[in-house]
């Protein structure tokens, strides 16, 4: 097991990779409809001391639309969402910055600024030059207002934004990368060494709910492109997003399907920075399957994380693959969880040398509480 920082009614994890060998973890601490943003820095050996980003009353919280985090040089950056009207499905992206290493953070500012009462969310960061920040998320300003009902197939359309900040808070751009967009899907991303890579669960006209990727040149995306032509025909947004990892030009993409109602977990390989990929390793497949996945990668190896859940409860996977997915290395169930359904949340990877590190939610004495492992080969 990983010891994590003490926290209590703890959920929503975040965990990235910072600069030096460091890694950050953040996480929601709950109490009736209060809820604070906490962070803590892992430095390879041990702990900071957790911190509070921010705290509220209005806040969002959900247990698949988690807040990020960021560094960005010597800028850190989170997010969260806020409430913006009376409506359940009403709040907005904020976006917050420190300088001094989590120690104060600025005033929050808003990303969208559509002021319209709708869902924004489902969130990826990633870092710009000098400090500042690039964010892609999920946009309802065309979806009909407060309702939930983009989801059902029927209302107006979910969209991909993205903008980008300097490290002052000032915004530099923003502009829209799809226009029709799965409603409540996580959105991820990568840095590969040719800009950063995006991911996120497409949906047409016909209702085809697969994966796509973009990837930024310069100022410019490349046009969004499957990772896999499943055809998953959904009526409904299945709240299960992809996954991405890359290494230089090397990428992986991880997601959830259940076309033709097989559902099954996929992994897929890029040489290209996300130009093309080769067919995906099928990792796991049946009625047991959750998803939510977790990908990461070390210059050797590939790690996968899913959930499964079947009669005698949910189970924590971890699967280690060749860097070209060509060889499966290892499978194993990292932990048995006591929660079900969506209490247990969506698990996070990094690798780690040779090895790996998992976060994960469980339920604990009726509450749910922060998980952590490090996995060696």
């Amino acid at each position: 097991m990983w010891e994590l920082p003490e926290a209590t009614s703890s959920a929503q994890p975040d965990l990235v990779e910072v600069p030096d060998a460091r890694s950050l973890l953040s996480w929601i601490e709950s109490q009736d409809d209060s809820h604070a943003l906490k962070l803590s820095e892992f430095d390879g050996k041990a702990w900071s001391a957790p911190r509070t980003v921010a705290q509220g009353d209005d806040w969002f919280v959900n247990w698949a639309d988690t807040p990020h985090v960021a560094a960005s040089g010597n800028t850190l950056w989170a997010h969260w969402l806020r409430k913006s009207g009376a409506g359940g499905y009403a709040y907005d992206v904020v976006l917050s910055r420190s300088d001094d290493q989590g120690a104060n953070w600025s005033t929050p500012i808003a990303v969208n600024t559509d002021g319209k009462p709708g869902e924004h969310g489902f969130v990826s960061l990633w870092p710009e030059a000098a400090g500042g920040l690039g964010i892609a998320w999920l946009d309802g300003r065309n979806a009909g207002g407060e309702g939930h009902g983009g989801h059902e197939g029927h209302g107006g359309a979910m969209t991909l934004r993205t903008a980008t900040f300097d490290a002052a808070g000032q915004r530099l751009s923003e502009s829209e990368l799809d226009a029709r967009t799965c409603d409540c899907c996580q959105t991820a991303m990568a840095q590969t060494s040719r800009g950063p890579l995006l991911a996120w669960r497409d949906r047409d006209e016909d209702e085809i709910r697969d994966i796509v990727v973009a990837r930024r040149d310069g100022t410019a995306w490349t046009p969004a492109r499957k990772v896999h032509d499943d055809g998953w025909k959904m009526p409904a947004c299945p709240v299960n997003g992809p996954a991405v990892a890359a290494r230089g030009e090397r990428a992986w993409v991880a997601w959830y399907t259940a076309a033709n109602d097989a559902p099954r977990v996929r992994l897929a390989f890029s040489a290209d920075a996300g130009d093309t990929f080769a067919a995906p390793v099928e990792v796991d497949a049946g009625p047991a399957v959750q998803g939510r996945v977790a990908v990461a990668a070390s210059d050797e190896r590939v790690w996968l994380a899913w959930i499964r859940e079947d009669a005698q409860g949910q189970s924590l996977q971890l699967a280690r693959f060749t860097r070209d997915l060509s060889q499966e290395m290892a499978r194993t169930t990292v932990a048995r969880l006591q929660g079900r359904g969506r209490a247990t949340g969506f698990p996070q990877l990094l690798a780690d040398g040779d090895g790996a590190r998992l976060v994960w939610v469980d339920i604990v004495d009726g509450a749910p509480r922060l998980q952590g492992a490090r996995i060696e080969p």
